[in-house]
């Protein structure tokens, strides 16, 4: 068995699949399975990823497929994953070569009764334009070097884990975990979100591991796409509310960060519909609460009466402006888009 699997989902990446691959080939383990998942690419994703298989032939399997979103391409990497790890690394991202070599060590020497569920590493806003990047990692709040468990942590307000920062193993995926909805935007915060009841173990290794690569205007992140494609974040908050009402015999301590990620993508869905100013986007707003309080009032009133639920509620016109303006901060500070 392969100690780590990474997929990569691929479409119409022309221009940015070499940088990722060299970023990841360089690494030449035995113990690295590279499954890049063509999911349906028009422009010449599938032949450069079928020059990557034919030069590094033990490690690198090209999967083609037809389209059918981020979320199919990652299914299919988590069906076809051999490696006792998995780790899904988009197209037009890349990770630190140094930072690979560490994480494979790690797993190299890692016994197998000490093997966490789950490996949390730092990331980097890769930013086009912005000389210095930003780094996020979680050295202030997390053991490092250690296997540890829900008592031991509490995420700081705002922070939370996405997919950039997190390695599963791969039993866990493919045997408790959903398969993540097709032709949808934002299964990364399924992704992140959907294996978190069956995590017991953790490791917290501090490297900068990940960079994401942001700032294009046409990314799915970029803040004016995002907000053309709302009812697509809608729709995975509400997946998110969903799973987390059916789940039983939760942890105490995971639901409580369950609910904190819940808390942020929540909020974030608010200002986005809130930064249209108009009626039917505030109804929409409206809306996305009252499901909440439909499916589960018990995570309503956590949710509606925490920080940031308050933060998205504040009253009128000069309330939203405040919310917006605070949210725009937040954009500065952390280097989002």
């Amino acid at each position: 068995m392969k100690k780590l699997t990474i997929v990569v989902p691929s479409f119409n990446s022309e221009d940015y699949l070499a940088r990722c691959l060299n970023s990841l080939v360089e690494e030449r383990s035995e113990h690295l399975e590279i499954l890049i998942v063509n999911d349906g690419s028009t422009d010449r994703t599938g032949e450069l990823a079928e020059n990557y298989q034919r030069e590094f032939p033990e490690t690198v399997r090209v999967i083609h497929q037809a389209n059918g979103g981020h979320g199919a391409a990652v299914n299919t990497g988590i069906r076809e994953a051999s490696g006792m790890y998995l780790k899904v690394v988009d197209s037009d991202d890349w990770v630190d070569k140094n930072a690979l070599q560490i994480l494979l060590q790690t797993l190299v020497k890692m016994e197998k009764d000490e093997s966490p569920d789950m490996i949390i590493s730092n990331y980097v806003y890769e930013k086009q334009g912005v000389r210095h990047k930003k780094t996020v990692q979680y050295r202030s709040f997390l053991p490092q070097n250690q296997l540890f468990s829900w008592p031991e942590i509490r995420f700081p307000v705002g922070k939370y884990l996405l997919m950039h920062s997190l390695i599963f193993k791969t039993a866990i995926l493919k045997e408790n975990v959903p398969e993540l909805p097709h032709h949808t935007f934002y299964v990364d915060n399924l992704f992140a979100f959907y294996p978190l009841p069956f995590v017991k173990k953790m490791l917290y290794l501090d490297i900068d591991f990940y960079r994401y690569f942001i700032g294009r205007s046409d990314q799915s992140v970029n803040e004016a796409v995002m907000i053309s494609r709302i009812d697509q974040q809608l729709f995975v908050n509400c997946k998110m509310v969903d799973y987390y009402s059916k789940q039983e015999n939760l942890d105490r301590l995971c639901a409580r960060y369950m609910r904190q990620f819940l808390e942020i993508v929540t909020s974030v869905s608010s200002v986005l519909l809130m930064k249209q100013q108009n009626s039917e986007q505030l109804l929409k707003k409206r809306q996305l609460w009252n499901y909440i309080y439909e499916t589960d009032t018990s995570l309503y009133y956590r949710l509606r009466f925490s920080l940031l639920g308050q933060f998205v509620h504040l009253p009128g016109f000069v309330g939203r402006k405040t919310t917006l303006g605070m949210y725009r901060v937040c954009q500065k500070v952390y280097g989002f888009n």
